[in-house]
């Protein structure tokens, strides 16, 4: 009876220790692999984009490009900003991200000391990095990082080249500014010049004015009293397209006049579909909002070091009425 317990014991042992030997060899056998880490590599970096302009097309398109793009990142997108060009309230949300120690602030530009002093000294001493966007500002006075935007100078170039075509090669141009004269509406001034160069027939007059309705409406009525020959009009900031128009349509009529503007206002767009201007550079406001969330993380993650300083620029195009058809 001993025995045959004996033999059942040793066979039972065979039976296990085959049974074990075989998982050890499935377990290291070069055929299995352990599960696969996932590729999606989840990140707390918090960015904010700032805009003096809310709630308007064009930065809605560049918000929702960020998003966009902050989401195939894995990055914290958070959009800050004020309404009707407050500055004031603009400037506040800056210091307010600055001091939140943010991973890094995409803003638009603002070519004043006020804006500079923040990017430049107290962003710098936080060590959080500056991206401009849309409105750039010179990059020594501001440190930042790079600009992601249009070629403003290459947008002037471009409204010069279509009004010779429209106007001719001779005539008076007169071309509205701001007072404060933005970096970014000097920049398409000086591809105007530099186009027009050669054309010696084409009279530039520049006409500064305050961004408020009455102050344009008052500077292009004075404009016209002193040169009622005045061939054309080019609005560098296209918030005064409008006024423009009104005033000129409350004389004659705008139609008699080649006018020439930007896509950053939505009344250009109208006006243009009414065939009251001529020509709008059209510009990128969706691939702004996502290389800038790109470029921002690339810096953060250290994959581009440094960023490109003189800025990443975005498709620009010349649109004429015939071309909403």
């Amino acid at each position: 009876m001993r025995s045959i317990i004996k033999f059942l014991s040793v066979i039972t042992c065979i039976i296990l220790f085959y049974y074990t030997v075989d998982s050890a060899v499935e377990v290291f056998d070069t055929n299995w692999q352990l599960p696969e880490a996932s590729t999606e590599e989840l990140t707390d970096k918090r960015i904010i984009l700032i805009t003096q302009e809310l709630d308007t097309p064009f930065w809605d398109q560049v918000s929702a490009g960020a998003r966009q793009q902050a989401k195939r990142d894995g990055a914290r997108l958070e959009i800050w900003g004020s309404y009707g060009n407050n500055q004031e309230d603009f400037l506040k949300q800056i210091e307010i991200a600055i001091y939140s120690q943010v991973d890094g602030i995409i803003v638009q530009g603002l070519d004043t000391e006020e804006f500079k002093e923040l990017t430049k000294v107290k962003a710098s001493s936080y060590g959080v990095p500056v991206i401009t966007i849309a409105n750039d500002v010179p990059m020594a006075e501001s440190l930042r990082r790079t600009y992601v935007g249009s070629d403003q100078l290459l947008a002037g170039k471009m409204i010069a080249e279509q009004l010779v075509k429209d106007m001719g090669k001779s005539g008076k141009v007169a071309i509205m500014l701001d007072e404060r004269q933005e970096y970014y509406q000097t920049q398409r001034l000086e591809g105007i010049k530099e186009y027009l160069y050669n054309y010696q027939d084409i009279e530039l007059l520049e006409a500064e004015t305050e961004d408020t309705r009455e102050q344009v409406i008052a500077t292009t009525k004075d404009l016209l009293n002193r040169s009622p020959d005045v061939d054309a009009f080019i609005t560098l900031n296209a918030k005064f397209a409008d006024n423009l128009v009104e005033e000129i349509d409350r004389r004659s009529n705008a139609e008699t006049y080649y006018i020439y503007s930007f896509d950053d206002d939505p009344t250009s767009l109208s006006l243009l579909e009414q065939g009251k201007i001529d020509g709008m550079i059209e510009q990128s406001p969706s691939n702004m909002g996502s290389l800038s969330v790109e470029y921002m993380m690339k810096w953060l993650n250290k994959e581009v070091l440094p960023l490109n300083l003189d800025g990443y620029f975005t498709d620009i195009r010349m649109v004429k009425q015939v071309d909403l058809k």
